[in-house]
């Protein structure tokens, strides 16, 4: 059986295709593999991520109750200076994050702000700086300290060293207002 030129030669193509198609692919995988590890974030850049995200929304979300339902000019003014501070922190944190990866824009603690939503005067000053001046601040300032100290994220880790002196700053002034409250801390 005696073989046309042209099919030697459409055989030779096929193969040299195929040869070229593979070699690409094996190429393209890793470079795939790649970008899919950019994304991908150690445990403890995660538990940043989300720890930190849900602190800052609780103490936004709480801050703005606090302008509407405290009676208490210290209370609010701590409110409003908290909430800008979060909102910076906020945007430092999704600058940091590596493409890709999804920061929650609004990821409250539900269980806090439902604690506080419905009280109002010096009952929602008391559980508010209780609460979220105290209790989140020290979430916040923990979850910041532990990215520092183990995250793998050298942007979430530089993000975090950066932010640390706002957040203890933060949370020293809400030891401060709970003392000035006569507030156990």
């Amino acid at each position: 059986m005696k073989r046309s030129p042209i099919a030697s030669l459409m055989g030779a193509c096929a193969t040299g295709l195929l040869v070229v198609a593979m070699g690409a692919h094996a190429q393209g995988t890793p470079a795939a593999s790649n970008a899919q590890d950019d994304t991908k974030l150690h445990a403890e850049d995660q538990d940043f991520v989300a720890g930190a995200t849900k602190a800052v929304s609780t103490q936004r979300d709480a801050a703005r109750l606090a302008t509407s339902r405290s009676t208490d000019r210290d209370v609010k003014a701590f409110a409003q200076h908290v909430a800008a501070d979060n909102a910076k922190l906020s945007e430092a944190l999704r600058a940091a994050s590596p493409r890709g990866v999804d920061v929650p824009n609004n990821d409250p603690d539900a269980s806090v702000l439902d604690s506080i939503k419905d009280l109002r005067g010096s009952d929602f000053d008391k559980a508010y700086i209780q609460q979220v001046a105290l209790g989140d601040e020290q979430k916040t300032l923990s979850a910041f300290q532990s990215e520092i100290a183990s995250g793998r994220n050298a942007q979430l880790k530089e993000a975090a060293r950066k932010a640390l002196p706002t957040v203890q700053a933060d949370y020293a002034q809400a030891q401060e207002l709970a003392q000035r409250k006569h507030l156990a801390q």
